[in-house]
């Protein structure tokens, strides 16, 4: 094998795999988000092979949560305008994962080593975190709204019902699963390559 064909196949593999988001035009329709970068729908079939939520939620709950910003983060306050305070929330990446959470995911998935700002690990993470929610609060994987409030409040909160004293977060919770019904019916058209996994990158 010549090292140029070699190259060539390195660089087919990883193409599509950046971290530059979809147009902002684009986000509101899955083919689109497919098309940019079809890691996006392979680490997204690859999470609900595993964990059960379909590829139009956990697509849903990143839209919401990041718009497909592999960094993002809350917002920075300052003081006096230029002294930086620290973030409201360790929330971070595609699924805006915080600390605790995260680390609970690496231990109870023996993954260490994944980030998240990682498509395949972010989607992972959410994938994990409705399981609980099904486990411990009988939420179904196919409930985007209910998967959503116990996303943001915690599996605790949840069960407490603290979302109902944010009427904020109701809203939310509706848009996700409108959002996640929408991609749902886009998917049916969306025209979606096979992978093709060569080692050592898939």
């Amino acid at each position: 094998m010549s090292i140029w064909f070699s190259t060539g196949v390195i660089l087919i593999t990883l193409s599509g795999c950046s971290n530059t988001p979809p147009a902002a035009s684009a986000q509101d329709n899955i083919c689109d988000i497919i098309e940019h970068d079809r890691h996006w729908y392979y680490a997204a079939k690859k999470s609900e092979k595993k964990w059960g939520t379909s590829v139009p939620i956990l697509k849903a709950f990143v839209y919401q949560e990041s718009r497909f910003v592999h960094n993002a983060r809350p917002p920075r306050e300052y003081a006096l305008g230029f002294i930086p305070l620290p973030r409201r929330s360790s929330a971070y990446g595609f699924a805006q994962a915080q600390n605790p959470a995260w680390h609970d995911y690496q231990k109870a998935t023996n993954n260490y080593s994944a980030r998240r700002n990682n498509k395949y690990d972010a989607l992972d993470f959410i994938g994990w975190y409705n399981s609980v929610s099904n486990k411990r609060n009988g939420i179904s994987l196919g409930d985007p709204y209910n998967l959503y409030l116990a996303y943001h409040e915690g599996n605790g909160g949840y069960s407490r019902k603290t979302y109902n004293q944010k009427p904020w977060l109701l809203d939310v919770a509706k848009k996700v699963r409108n959002q996640a019904w929408r991609y749902e019916n886009q998917l049916k058209s969306c025209q979606v390559a096979p992978r093709i996994c060569l080692w050592p990158f898939c």
